[in-house]
């Protein structure tokens, strides 16, 4: 399975995502703050990010804003995972350019649903890109 890039800066929400997800079959990297988020992805380069938007330094907005821009991480596919959870913030999150956003009050096996979907999507997305060469 893929990679993921988890970015939360509360430690105990770190801890539960990422077990979540190494028991769903996933490899898991942690940024704490926006800034570091950036760093891991350009050297690291995560099948999938998910992105808290309240982070220290530059937030989750910012970051997928960065993601979407740039032509070598525009196709990573961005589950904004956030606490916040107006429609507003659900708009602007999507006018960053996230996939999916899924509130933090949600039970969690709707992120692991929502990541395990944007994965397969994106997989057959590469196959038929592939095919076409």
């Amino acid at each position: 399975m893929g990679a993921i890039l988890l970015v939360e800066d509360d430690r105990v929400l770190q801890l539960v995502i990422s077990k979540m997800l190494l028991m769903n079959g996933f490899d898991v990297m942690i940024a704490s703050d926006g800034v570091e988020a950036l760093k891991k992805i350009e050297s690291f380069s995560p099948s999938l990010v998910i992105l808290d938007i309240v982070l220290p330094e530059m937030n989750g907005y910012e970051v997928c804003r960065w993601l979407k821009k740039n032509q070598s991480t525009q196709n990573i596919p961005v589950v904004m995972f956030t606490a916040k959870s107006e429609d507003f913030d659900f708009y602007w999150g999507s006018k960053q350019g996230a996939e999916a956003y899924v509130s933090k009050q949600s039970h969690p096996q709707h992120l692991i649903d929502t990541v395990n979907q944007l994965l397969r999507s994106r997989g057959a997305a590469l196959l038929t890109s592939v095919e076409s060469v």
